[in-house]
């Protein structure tokens, strides 16, 4: 093993592993009860962190059913402000009064469907981390960027933003690498090519923190239990942020499994 190798292996050992479902727009009370029973049952060997990012109505719910287990709560959005006449928006401290550990910023589909910019992403990042909330900040390239060869432009741009805002904390943050031309299509980003924006993007964090070995990176992309296993043994993914499998509870505890080795 080369001395760089080993240096690879070594900050990797340093960063626990990262397992997040993204349920979306999916659920009920009956459903997240029986997911959530299920995930908890078989959740007994896992060695990594575990937690669901849930819609904001189910926040009271799933506090309760992932109290007493390692199963942490995460929001899907967060407000970037803090309070006032903003109809429909949820606060960073409204999240903190349920518990929430984990709030998702700059999710490709915020970013498309809700206009976000990478300013009001890293505004986000910042309310959650004032409240205590860990955000895990999603960068990621369409396919028309990536076949224009402007993928490192792109996910550098994006963090970049977040880094001016948050620069002071930036090692408390996740970042999230979210090929959008692979999420929800079927289509997975090859192992090597999400190691190479994955490496990308910790030399730029290493760049700006001189804790890097904190962040952990996920790897959002059609994560699944067929692929998980090749994608976190490359050494700069530690772990997942999972979208169609997370929905499945079978299925989201083979990748936690692959994650826990």
């Amino acid at each position: 093993m080369s001395s760089t190798t080993k240096h690879l292996t070594k900050s990797k050992d340093m960063r626990q592993p990262l397992i997040v479902g993204n349920w979306k727009m999916n659920g009920s009370l009956a459903a997240n009860q029986d997911l959530l029973l299920a995930i908890k049952a078989g959740m007994d060997k896992a060695t990594c962190g575990v937690a669901v990012c849930v819609p904001g109505p189910y926040l009271q719910q799933v506090q309760q059913l992932c109290e007493g287990k390692a199963l942490l709560l995460g929001a899907q959005d967060v407000s970037a402000h803090e309070q006032g006449a903003f109809t429909g928006e949820v606060s960073a401290a409204m999240l903190r009064d349920f518990g929430v550990r984990f709030a998702i910023v700059g999710h490709s589909e915020r970013r498309q469907y809700h206009a976000e910019t990478d300013a009001v992403v890293a505004t986000k990042a910042q309310r959650a981390l004032s409240a205590g909330i860990t955000p895990i900040v999603c960068v990621g390239e369409t396919l028309a960027e990536r076949e224009a060869g402007q993928t490192h432009a792109v996910v550098k741009r994006q963090l970049a933003a977040v880094i001016h805002t948050n620069g002071h904390c930036i090692s408390e943050i996740v970042v999230a690498y979210e090929p959008v031309w692979a999420i929800g299509t079927g289509q997975t980003a090859s192992p090597e090519q999400a190691q190479e924006v994955h490496a990308l993007l910790r030399a730029q964090l290493s760049a700006a923190t001189a804790q890097p070995e904190r962040i952990a990176l996920l790897y959002g992309g059609s994560m699944n239990p067929s692929n998980a296993a090749s994608l976190l043994a490359q050494p700069d993914i530690d772990g997942g942020l999972i979208g169609g499998a997370a929905l499945k509870a079978a299925d989201f505890l083979t990748i936690v499994a692959a994650a826990s080795h």
